[in-house]
């Protein structure tokens, strides 16, 4: 099954998640290559460490009662700017097309520098998203100054309502990822206490749509 993606101008059998764990540069070049589209994470290790792989072994061989502190002095080190190209680069030279994702707070650094590497696409990924963001430190992003400034699609997710979709396609968006916290095991569910049944929340998107 493929589909044409807004304004993308290929069409996608499907996204691969935005995970270390999921898709790397490799992962990310293999599916373009095969037709599909795997979504690079740049806030994860591969924009902090040269060498990834030996950052998921170490997770790999953690004590279960050492996993969560061995992840959070992991996400210590800084993301590095040069990584974020580099990374980019590798997928596109492999002759797949490279989308991105990057969450709102840090849109406006990396969203910039993965276009400039040639990036395809750019997808701002948070649990429930808005055409606005807000932060306590202060700092808010407009989607639909985003998309203006933007020289590539930009997409977002997720969304699980009516009227969020609606707000996401107005500023902008060309394309909306649907779904918070659609099961009982879901940790978006379990953790936050926020869901919404998928096949509802994919009528009422189609519906603003």
């Amino acid at each position: 099954i493929s589909w044409q993606v807004g304004d993308l101008g290929f069409a996608l059998p499907f996204l691969a998640a935005a995970m270390d764990s999921v898709v790397d540069g490799r992962i990310a070049a293999l599916l373009g290559n095969l037709g599909a589209a795997g979504v690079l994470n740049l806030e994860g290790i591969q924009t902090r460490y040269d060498d990834p792989a030996a950052v998921l072994e170490t997770i790999a061989a953690a004590p279960p009662e050492e996993v969560v502190a061995t992840l959070q002095e992991i996400y210590q080190v800084p993301i590095r700017d040069a990584l974020v190209g580099a990374r980019v680069a590798a997928v596109k030279n492999a002759g797949a097309p490279c989308i991105v994702s990057v969450t709102p707070a840090r849109a406006a650094r990396l969203a910039p520098l993965a276009e400039e590497a040639g990036a395809a696409a750019v997808l701002i990924q948070s649990t429930v998203s808005s055409a606005r963001h807000r932060s306590r430190r202060g700092e808010v992003l407009s989607l639909r100054e985003l998309v203006e400034w933007s020289k590539v699609p930009v997409m977002v997710g997720n969304c699980a309502t009516y009227e969020g979709a609606l707000d996401l396609l107005e500023a902008g968006a060309a394309a909306i990822f649907v779904g918070v916290g659609p099961g009982a095991a879901c940790t978006s569910r379990r953790v936050l206490g926020v869901g919404v049944p998928q096949a509802t929340a994919i009528a009422d998107a189609a519906a603003a749509r």
